[in-house]
């Protein structure tokens, strides 16, 4: 008997006006009716959307879906289709499979260790304190996104990759200009001559801790067995993780907060260190920087009634699925006091996000820094008004004009 298949549509994308935390409201409406729907890419290509939480762990957890860059055919719903779509480059583990991704990811988490966590933290506060303070001095309006959102996660970052304070201006421009083209819509030769830019940059680091190695993550990929272009591809998933996915839920986290006042009063009396992580889960939870992941079916898999044939692509809607009433009630309120463990915004199973704790120890001590220095804090202009950074793969914010009560 031949399986009779749902109607495909378009990914919904619409984020309601003044609201850019929460997802399209259609992607709710598509959950309550079947969790596991028929989607158009582009072309004559179909696949499979999958809104609700269960089917989103179900899915990243089976291996008999790929991550591999060369299983598809579009990267993203609307994107020209390809027939023979190339093979990550070497070192982006966050697009291949195992066993290449499983000798990456075990070289990367090795170097999250505990000690290098902790000695982090002092110095992500200390961090986070120079930002505050250089607020304080500011009169008027605070463009927030510069001073402090995405601040943090670059020196952050900056420090993790052993980069010195010379080159550290020289690195933030270049990082900062190859993010400044998404909001200017330039040409893909234009974000390609910037990428390749930071790619140079990174060489040149490369090249610097061989010679000269140091107690930093960089120095430990440089003097590893692997070769140049997959050092360097690591060094840039690690910059991408650690820096587009941080900056752009703490944006989008504060925005949050700031429009729901007794929850940002609520952190800034925090005062135990669980109560702390369990905001940042909400907010995590609420924010979901990374909306949607892609996966393709090896096999023909049955879910949820239907077959997913081989070579079917997959997208899981992340966003939706952090808004799943079924796992979290009252999803679309913020609630720091909910428990939100089980989200899926650093996604699940063996491609988890390998930066999640850097990520975690930096929204730790930003939040709740930020809400007990400016307890009065709010929106300098409307929140229909405040930039929304919406093209890129990590959603965000280009801008959030803040101000406070000044004594």
């Amino acid at each position: 008997m031949t399986e009779v298949l749902p109607e495909a549509i378009w990914l919904p994308s619409e984020r309601a006006s003044g609201c850019p935390y929460d997802p399209p409201v259609q992607l709710a409406e598509i959950r309550e009716k079947t969790p596991l729907s028929r989607i158009h890419y582009s072309g004559d290509v179909d696949g499979w959307l999958v809104t609700s939480h269960a089917l989103t762990r179900q899915v990243l957890a089976d291996p008999r879906f790929s991550s591999g860059s060369n299983h598809h055919r579009a990267p993203i719903p609307g994107a020209p289709a390809m027939e023979n779509p190339p093979p990550a480059p070497p070192g982006f583990l966050a697009l291949m499979d195992p066993p290449d991704h499983t000798r990456y990811r075990r070289q990367l988490t090795g170097q999250f260790t505990v000690r290098r966590m902790r000695q982090l933290t002092d110095r992500i506060e200390e961090i986070t304190t120079e930002c505050l303070d250089a607020m304080e001095q500011q009169e008027g309006t605070v463009e927030l996104v510069d001073a402090f959102t995405r601040r943090i996660p670059g020196v952050v970052i900056a420090e993790l990759l052993g980069i010195s304070y010379d080159d550290r201006q020289a690195f933030t421009d270049l990082v900062d200009h190859m993010h400044a083209l998404g909001r200017e819509k330039a040409s893909v030769e234009e974000q390609t001559k910037a990428f390749l830019a930071v790619r140079g940059f990174m060489s040149e680091l490369m090249l610097a801790k061989r010679e000269n190695p140091t107690d930093d993550l960089f120095s430990g990929l440089a003097t590893s067995d692997f070769n140049d272009d997959e050092i360097i591809n690591l060094g840039l998933t690690l910059l991408g993780a650690g820096l587009d996915t941080v900056a752009g839920t703490l944006a989008l986290g504060v925005f949050a907060l700031l429009n729901n006042p007794e929850q940002y009063a609520l952190l800034g009396k925090a005062e135990d260190d669980e109560a702390v992580a369990r905001a940042v889960e909400e907010l995590l939870r609420y924010t979901t920087v990374l909306p949607f992941l892609q996966r393709t079916a090896l096999e023909d898999v049955e879910i949820d009634g239907h077959v997913i044939k081989a070579g079917e692509m997959v997208t899981l809607s992340t966003a939706a699925a952090n808004r799943d009433a079924d796992k979290f009630g009252a999803p679309d309120d913020l609630d720091l006091t909910r428990s939100a463990r089980g989200h899926v915004s650093f996604g699940h199973g063996i491609h988890q996000c390998v930066a999640q704790q850097l990520a975690r120890v930096e929204l730790h001590v930003a939040f709740p820094a930020l809400a007990r220095r400016f307890p009065t804090l709010r929106l300098a202009v409307a929140p229909e008004d405040v930039s929304v950074r919406d093209e890129v793969a990590f959603y965000g914010l280009w801008s959030l004009p803040v101000t406070w009560d000044r004594g």
